[in-house]
């Protein structure tokens, strides 16, 4: 397990490009046979990734008999074909994009064949293991399309349409503090989350898939009047403090995972940043 340490706004502009990708880009989740950690102190969020088959591991920094013994864990397939997850001996089959929700107290994860983000937070009570699917989800369609909700936060002109499925969430799978849903950028969208917006209760982490090799995810971070950027493959997490703007753009469509815990779980509990202030 990689740990990470939080880091503080004043501390961000004296930082070398070097030492921004240490700190908030974890480029190398995904290893064959194996599950690979990262800890961030910003709110203890775990992230991890699996090429399996594969067991989750109890890494001796968490002081636990096994992982989830005082933690909850989302999984989302961000492979192209099918793959299970087992919990305690029940199997689980995920579709790409997919979501399973497993509660504290599961005492043995295992993973089949495909590739599975992780994301895992502290927990203080036991909540079942639960799968959702993309019809499960509670999807939001932005950009203004045939049978959208009235809400045009994306769209075409703004190279941004995009649909959000939203999984673990107070009106969805319910889960003691961890927020997890995936967006699917339209072909021919390129930004996301905008507006962009910071989250002083709640720390976020983005994990982007679905992009070519070649292909890049420029990720906008720092203090809204003095941001920095990330370059960004796929398959690679982004760490962001409670205190970070985060957005992006690519240089084509692509999708990702976004996960938070801190505070609380509401949706919609987001600073926003006017564009025309970004410096």
């Amino acid at each position: 397990m990689d740990v990470r340490p939080a880091t503080a706004p004043d501390q961000l502009p004296g930082m070398t490009t070097a030492q921004l990708r240490a700190r908030f880009l974890v480029e190398d989740l995904f290893s064959p046979g194996a599950a690979r950690l990262v800890h961030s102190h910003e709110d203890r969020i775990v992230v991890g990734g699996v090429l399996g088959p594969a067991t989750l591991p109890a890494p001796p920094w968490l002081g636990a008999g096994f992982f989830l013994e005082r933690r909850e864990l989302g999984v989302v397939n961000v492979g192209a074909t099918p793959g299970t997850v087992r919990a305690d001996g029940r199997a689980h089959r995920l579709e790409p994009r997919e979501c399973l929700y497993v509660g504290r107290g599961v005492a043995d994860v295992s993973f089949g064949e495909g590739a599975f983000y992780l994301v895992s937070t502290c927990a203080h009570a036991d909540l079942p293991t639960t799968r959702a699917t993309l019809e499960d989800a509670e999807p939001v369609r932005l950009g203004g399309r045939e049978g959208a909700e009235p809400v045009r936060l994306g769209g075409r002109e703004g190279a941004n349409e995009r649909t959000i499925y939203k999984y673990v969430h107070a009106k969805g799978i319910q889960s003691c503090q961890l927020v997890l849903g995936v967006t699917v950028l339209e072909p021919g969208s390129m930004w996301n989350t905008m507006p962009c917006h910071t989250h002083e209760r709640r720390s976020e982490v983005y994990l982007y898939f679905d992009l070519p090799p070649q292909e890049r995810v420029i990720h906008l971070m720092g203090r809204p009047d003095e941001t920095r950027n990330l370059v960004v493959a796929d398959r690679q997490a982004v760490i962001s403090p409670y205190w970070s703007v985060h957005c992006g753009f690519g240089t084509r469509s692509y999708s990702f995972v976004w996960a938070m815990g801190g505070e609380n779980q509401a949706y919609d509990d987001m600073e926003s940043v006017a564009i025309g202030s970004l410096r």
